[in-house]
């Protein structure tokens, strides 16, 4: 039996929303949707079915598809290994590339002449070699092209396993002073420097607007993006790191930036419970220096909530620290204009 599914990365990562089958299916109302979600069952609502040129659309409530899944009833069963073809909206109108020893993923846009580009950088969660989670692991490259879809969007994969966030955050250094990254894991210089000559090959073939070229990220990418401001010194028109992994290096590099066009934003607090200290200590540094661009927004309980995160009164204090890491949807849903701004800032 032929079965597609059809996804999307909506605010909380990839999830399912419809799957097309090519064989007789019964009417919703006789099938069960039953799956896992970070390691938890579930049970899924199938909402429709309609006929579609001799095959047959299944409609379900969204659900992750990070995990497995089963849809059956009425003499059909199939499950997430049975798919055979996939579509991600626009996931699929980025090439996916292999060059100077970086993975990573571009959205082109149809527009002619140089066009602007924004870099997207992924965090922790989303490290490896295969070229697609840092596209589906949360909201990020996708939302950005769909948003803005007259500029080049690249998505590289930083190497390294990934974090796994099925238990909850990962413990995080209790002292600031022991959080530096080290090795060649993650969005380490020497990778970031790769990034760099791409996308300055890509403004010398015409293709990039050498004055409009911007870089954004969350966690362990907000960090990169911070570290890329560093590496690629001048290169950027403006940065919008979102809760970026505060560590000696990264502030050291934030409390130099006294000439650069900057919006953080985060949660009013997280896993990492001295991110904030530093992210503030680091923004009035450069607001002191004589910095009118460099801008904070710390989002409340209360806009946290109104995006689903942390809203169960009983949460335990770690888990709804680990929800409202999560503030980039906020951020990548253009919560106080931020994404605006950063696309239309100019060198």
């Amino acid at each position: 039996m032929k079965v597609t599914a059809c996804t999307r990365v909506g605010n909380m990562g990839w999830e399912a929303y419809a799957f097309v089958v090519g064989a007789k299916v019964p009417d919703a109302s006789e099938l069960t949707l039953k799956g896992t979600r970070r390691g938890e069952a579930f049970t899924g609502k199938v909402t429709a079915v309609t006929s579609v040129d001799g095959d047959y659309r299944i409609e379900v409530e969204p659900f992750s598809y990070m995990g497995d899944f089963t849809l059956s009833g009425g003499g059909i069963s199939f499950s997430k290994a049975d798919v055979g073809d996939m579509h991600i909206d626009w996931v699929d109108k980025f090439e996916a590339i292999r060059e100077r020893g970086v993975n990573y993923r571009l959205y082109s846009p149809e527009a002619h002449g140089p066009r602007p580009l924004v870099l997207f950088l992924h965090g922790g969660g989303e490290c490896g070699d295969d070229n697609l989670l840092q596209m589906v692991g949360t909201i990020g490259a996708a939302k950005i092209a769909e948003d803005y879809p007259d500029v080049y969007v690249m998505a590289p994969q930083a190497p390294g396993g990934h974090i796994d966030f099925s238990k909850g955050a990962p413990v995080m250094p209790a002292r600031f002073a022991d959080s530096d990254q080290k090795g060649e894991r993650g969005w380490h210089r020497k990778y970031l420097a790769a990034v760099c000559d791409i996308i300055r090959e890509m403004i010398d073939d015409g293709k990039v607007d050498p004055n409009r070229v911007y870089v954004t990220g969350m966690s362990m990418g907000g960090a990169g993006t911070l570290r890329m401001l560093s590496v690629g010194s001048g290169l950027f028109a403006a940065a919008a790191p979102i809760c970026p992994s505060m560590t000696p290096e990264t502030f050291g590099i934030l409390c130099g930036l006294t000439e650069t066009k900057l919006w953080i934003s985060c949660a009013y607090v997280d896993h990492t419970i001295y991110r904030h200290k530093y992210i503030v200590d680091g923004i009035l540094a450069l607001r002191d220096a004589g910095n009118p661009d460099a801008r904070l927004t710390i989002y409340s309980p209360e806009e946290l909530e109104a995006y689903g995160l942390a809203t169960d009164p009983n949460m335990s204090l770690q888990a709804k620290f680990s929800a409202n890491h999560s503030c980039w949807i906020l951020t990548y849903n253009n919560e106080y204009g931020i994404m605006d701004w950063l696309m239309s800032q100019t060198k």
